[in-house]
């Protein structure tokens, strides 16, 4: 815990009036018609041309539309910036890729909403998403932060690969709906006073920046999951690239969740599957030498699956038994990439002696 205070403490400087810090000036008119909360969307993109129309144009249709709508450009060298233009977006540019985390951070910064929506730039919401949201607040005036819930079905294009992602993520969500320990915040609702009280994201991670996020509010601040705040979301249809982007995902977990040993968060997977995997893949290793043991490959992923049988049955109820039985193969190569992503994060702890990692540098003024 007094650990926590010292990160919490480095993480608080804070642009107290934050329209006195506008990189690019805009003049905002009051529009009668809205409510008395204002409401900031933050859109960090980077390299996502294809995506950002339809974000921007699910933004533009809202029910309740933003008072103020932010693209911060990652240093893309596609046409992102010129799609953003085009919707009549305010556009923050980086000067250099410096990952979400800092995109946001320049967002926050510039933002003058009473709420800052975050959204990614491969995600559509539903049209009513920043209208729930601000219902969300209202019901509840304790409320820090709320995110959203992902269809079951990605944007078209996603193909087996992406249906799995976001099928994954979705069952996630929908099965922790209510008071929650973690925020994601690719579709999300704050109070600015949350990074006023907490500082903004480590820029330090392109990965994971969500958990460390949570992790670092410590219980402090009331999050809840809203089961009406939906979006759709462009799942990745690579294999290999996401596999990669898993392993970049699991390789930090050991460092952060050593760094907030108190912390608990809601698991994306059963620690016993985690562990059936990490049999499996010892049992195969060793099959090398011993081929009988390919007797325990087999059955410790028969106790993989079974383990993640709801994730499976969620998969056959929306997607049908053939392509849940493709969703269960990938999810078997993501879960043995998380292994052993993991178990080389434990190796970086062991190696450096287990001593605290870095704390997260983070500054909230523009640049």
């Amino acid at each position: 815990m007094r650990d926590r205070g010292r990160v919490k403490a480095r993480c608080l400087p804070w642009v107290r009036n934050r329209r006195d810090h506008l990189e690019q000036s805009v003049e905002t008119t009051p529009d009668p018609t809205h409510p008395a909360t204002s409401v900031s969307v933050i859109i960090p993109c980077f390299n996502d041309e294809d995506a950002l129309p339809l974000c921007l144009e699910a933004v533009k249709a809202q029910s309740r539309p933003p008072d103020e709508l932010i693209v911060v450009d990652d240093a893309s060298t596609d046409s992102s910036a010129a799609v953003a233009a085009r919707f009549g977006c305010r556009i923050i540019r980086q000067e250099r890729n410096r990952g979400v985390s800092a995109a946001r951070n320049r967002g926050i910064a510039a933002a003058f909403g009473d709420l800052l929506f975050f959204l990614d730039s491969d995600i559509e919401p539903h049209p009513d998403a920043v209208e729930r949201a601000v219902a969300a607040f209202e019901r509840d005036p304790d409320l820090d932060i709320v995110h959203g819930v992902l269809d079951p079905h990605p944007l078209p294009g996603s193909g087996a690969v992406g249906r799995y992602l976001v099928g994954r993520e979705s069952h996630l969500l929908h099965r922790s709906v209510g008071p929650a320990r973690l925020a994601r915040f690719s579709v999300a609702a704050a109070r600015p006073s949350v990074f006023e009280r907490f500082g903004g994201f480590d820029e330090g991670l392109r990965d994971c920046e969500d958990m460390e996020y949570s992790a670092r509010l410590g219980g402090d601040a009331a999050i809840a999951i809203a089961a009406d705040l939906r979006v759709r979301h462009d799942g990745e249809p690579n294999l290999l690239r996401a596999l990669a982007m898993m392993w970049r995902r699991s390789v930090p977990l050991p460092e952060i969740a050593a760094r907030f040993k108190h912390m608990k968060f809601e698991r994306m997977n059963r620690l016993s599957t985690l562990a059936a995997i990490a049999a499996a893949i010892a049992a195969t290793a060793a099959a090398v030498l011993y081929p009988p043991l390919l007797l325990v490959t087999a059955a410790a992923l028969v106790v993989a699956l079974v383990g993640e049988r709801g994730l499976l049955g969620f998969a056959r109820a929306n997607y049908g038994l053939p392509a849940a039985c493709g969703f269960a193969l990938i999810h078997l190569s993501v879960l043995a990439v998380t292994v052993c992503g993991i178990a080389v994060g434990l190796a970086g702890r062991a190696a450096s002696g287990s001593r605290p990692g870095r704390r997260p540098r983070v500054r909230l003024r523009p640049r």
